[in-house]
């Protein structure tokens, strides 16, 4: 558990009261049909269920089967002891 100053407590305090203050000019100067619509699309995008998780891939990159015939070997069963003749 980390611990902040009563200073850094108090900036952030007043970060996020300016960023509330910030934030409501804005809605009062757009027009009302488009402040609604704007909120209405929030409240949507709130409701939805979070993503899934998307596979560990580089960007951009499609996830393509392997070709017929070059499918990854299966993992060799690391408990054998190697033999020793002789």
């Amino acid at each position: 558990m980390s611990k902040y100053s009563l200073h850094a407590r108090e900036r952030r305090a007043a970060q996020t009261d300016r960023m509330r203050e910030i934030e409501s000019a804005w809605m009062r100067s757009l027009p009302a049909e488009t402040a609604q619509a704007f909120t209405r699309s929030v409240e949507a995008a709130r409701a939805r269920a979070p993503e899934g998780r998307h596979p560990d891939m580089a960007p951009g990159t499609l996830p393509r089967p392997p070709r017929p015939g070059h499918e990854p070997r299966p993992p060799k069963d690391q408990n054998q002891r190697p033999r020793r003749w002789g």
